[in-house]
Formats: structure tokens, C-alpha cells, sequence
């Protein structure tokens, strides 16, 4: 995880004696949580898609609500998971759902600017607008913008009543492109395996080979 990510959730987080839930919580490159937990919150739950370090329930974010009733926590937070996630729209939905009127939701992700990053897969780039209108029943306590690092980071406090329409085109690091559709995992793959191998065509086509081409 990136040092900065792990910045802004420390110096906005008051979890003395509160219940947190992070989503997405297997430790690949860094996590929050050895610094959150020492600042003693009540419980501290990861769920994550895979077991592993960090991880206390093997949970997908879709299923949330399934594993634990509506306003079971006080805090939820999800560090560099949202491009990955292929529904977003419900995604964000299990989280809001799970989070107490008044509680605090972190989420953090990366902009048009931050290149693919497959793991397993690459769907989604936000936007500070995006997050103003995707968590607009939602009140936004703040919101940065990590320009070197191509990052948005946003912290917002659930109200007492949540559900709105996400009529929104997101930015597709595939498709390159926005898009309100639910890609296709398996046709936006052979795309960005198609742009890639015609990328790696031209690097490695000899210039007097492209100066024919470009007479004919």
C-alpha cells in the first residue's frame, strides 16, 4: 500500500473504542492495520476475496450484507480495492449498507492518470467528481486529491438515510473510454491483450519498415 494512502487514513481516523471493517484487507504491500489496531478500536474485521495476512473472514465485498447485519460497524474502510472491483454499484452499496448512521466510510482509489494494474484485474478510474456524486447521500467530510500519485482519497459520514441511482459513466482503464456498463471480463481482456500486442508491434517494427508503410 502506499505510504500516502496509509497517511490519510491515519491522520483522519478516530478509532479508540469504535468497530472497523476493511474491505479488502490481505496485507500484499503494506496495510493500516497494525496502526489503526494500536490506536484501540473495539474489533478490528478484514475481509478479503483470499486468505492471507490481515484477513479474519473470507468474504466477497458483494456479500457483506450477507455476512453481517445492516450498521454493524463504525468505521468501514477500503484502501486501493475499488478499481478492481467489476460492480462497483453494489459494491459500494455492501459498504454503505454495513456502516452505522454516523459512522465514518474510507475509501481510496486511483485516477485517469495511474496506469493498468492487474490483480487479478483492472476495471475503473475515479475522479474527485465521481466521488461528490457517487456518495452524495452520504456527507463528504473530505476529500484529496494525491496528484504525483494519481490518487483520490475520501473520507464521508453515513446518514440516516442512504440509496440513490448511480447514473454515471466511469472511466474504463480498458476501454479507455467512460462507460456506464458492467464490463465484460473476459471481452475487455482480449481488447487490452489486442492494444497491447499492437503497441508492441510498433516498438519493435524497424524505422525503415514504418517509413515504407507510410509511403504506400
Amino acid at each position: 500500500m502506499n505510504p500516502n494512502v496509509t497517511a490519510f487514513v491515519i491522520r483522519n481516523i478516530d478509532p479508540e473504542g469504535k468497530s472497523i471493517l476493511e474491505v479488502g484487507s490481505r496485507n500484499v504491500n503494506g496495510s493500516v492495520r497494525q496502526a489503526i489496531e494500536s490506536m484501540n478500536p473495539s474489533s478490528y474485521t478484514g475481509v478479503d476475496i483470499e486468505a492471507g495476512p490481515g484477513v479474519d473472514e473470507v468474504c466477497s465485498v458483494y456479500d457483506i450484507g450477507s455476512q453481517f447485519p445492516p450498521q454493524s460497524f463504525d468505521i468501514v474502510i477500503c484502501c486501493e480495492v475499488m478499481e478492481h472491483v467489476k460492480d462497483w454499484r453494489k459494491a459500494i452499496n455492501e459498504m454503505k449498507n454495513v456502516l452505522k448512521i454516523g459512522g465514518n466510510l474510507f475509501v481510496t482509489t486511483v485516477d485517469k492518470g495511474f496506469p493498468y494494474h492487474g490483480y487479478p484485474m483492472d476495471f475503473w478510474r475515479f475522479s474527485k467528481e465521481d466521488f461528490n456524486y457517487i456518495f452524495r447521500d452520504m456527507r463528504i467530510l473530505t476529500i484529496e486529491e494525491d496528484l504525483p500519485r494519481q490518487g483520490i482519497y475520501m473520507k464521508a459520514e453515513r446518514r440516516p438515510i442512504i440509496g440513490i441511482e448511480y447514473n454515471i459513466k466511469l472511466y474504463s482503464i480498458l476501454l479507455k473510454m467512460r462507460t456506464d456498463q458492467t464490463p465484460n471480463l473476459h471481452w475487455l481482456y482480449g481488447l487490452y491483450l489486442k492494444r497491447r500486442i499492437r503497441k508492441l508491434a510498433v516498438t519493435v517494427t524497424p524505422r525503415w519498415i514504418k517509413n515504407i508503410i507510410k509511403k504506400i
